[in-house]
């Protein structure tokens, strides 16, 4: 083993590419001391990190596209579903090909052009457990590579055009989404305790009647057995109203208007404040 290892390193520039190295190096094996010396020179050569070449080259392996089904969505609803993306970004371990080719309004939704399909496929799951909706895929052959077929994938996102929570009109009556399933949703009736899950198709019928910013919560002032009286904040005139069929009276009542009329919603899990959808 070497002992009393020493080493000196001196440079000296000869242009803006080009450095001298001149090394001493000095050791003591077996009582013996050597010493050696080398001049090298280095080279500066500018080069790209793949990653860096495919973002500055527009390249993508995906486009996500997000649209609505019964209602075109609005501008904060298109940036809230947008956001999500930054999310899953946050909570995916980091890779060089998790990122952003370009993105923008189109005509009736929004486009993401994306460096991997794996992320694509990811917050596609992510908006279908968080908003509901579908994803349809396809694929389009771009070329070959080493004797396989280079392809791109087109993911579509269709967000249903009602939120949990919002009062639809489904089967000639009124009902409540109370949370999401894989092909549907879980609805719940509003004039009494009744829940079915129905499929995107069926709910193909379904029309938007409020949604949940719309409703109105109100402490009521007199109430009986069946019906409550408030104070209508458009009128300020006492309104009555047909209590819900779990009515609490230790609870705040949400109510909606329908065709001129005031109707009381059952609760939901998504009525409470940071609430979430029912189980």
């Amino acid at each position: 083993d070497a002992e009393d290892v020493g080493l000196a390193l001196e440079t000296r520039t000869v242009s803006d590419r080009h450095t001298l190295l001149h090394i001493q190096v000095e050791g003591v094996i077996e009582d013996l001391l050597f010493q050696e010396e080398h001049t090298m020179r280095a080279r500066m050569a500018n080069g790209v990190c793949l990653t860096c070449t495919r973002r500055a080259g527009n390249y993508f392996e995906a486009t996500v596209q997000l649209r609505s089904t019964g209602r075109r969505l609005s501008e904060e609803e298109f940036t809230t579903l947008r956001a999500t993306l930054d999310k899953v970004l946050e909570d995916l371990a980091d890779d060089p090909m998790f990122f952003i080719t370009s993105e923008g309004p189109v005509t009736g939704g929004y486009d993401i052009v994306l460096g991997s399909k794996g992320l694509a496929r990811t917050w596609g799951r992510h908006l279908v457990t968080e908003y509901g909706g579908q994803v349809a895929e396809s694929n389009t052959t771009v070329g070959r590579k080493d004797g396989i077929d280079v392809t791109r994938l087109t993911l579509l996102y269709r967000k249903p055009g009602y939120d949990i929570g919002d009062v639809l009109r489904w089967r000639d009556r009124f009902w409540r989404p109370s949370t999401w399933t894989k092909d549907g949703a879980i609805m719940s009736r509003i004039d009494r305790q009744e829940r079915t899950g129905a499929s995107w198709r069926d709910l193909e019928s379904a029309n938007v009647v409020t949604q949940m910013k719309d409703h109105l919560v109100v402490d009521l002032i007199t109430q009986d057995d069946s019906v409550g009286e408030f104070l209508d904040p458009n009128t300020w005139q006492m309104t009555p109203i047909r209590l819900p069929w779990d009515h609490d009276r230790n609870r705040p009542l949400r109510a909606t208007k329908v065709d001129g009329e005031w109707l009381a919603l059952h609760h939901l899990g998504c009525d409470e404040e940071g609430g979430k959808p029912d189980e």
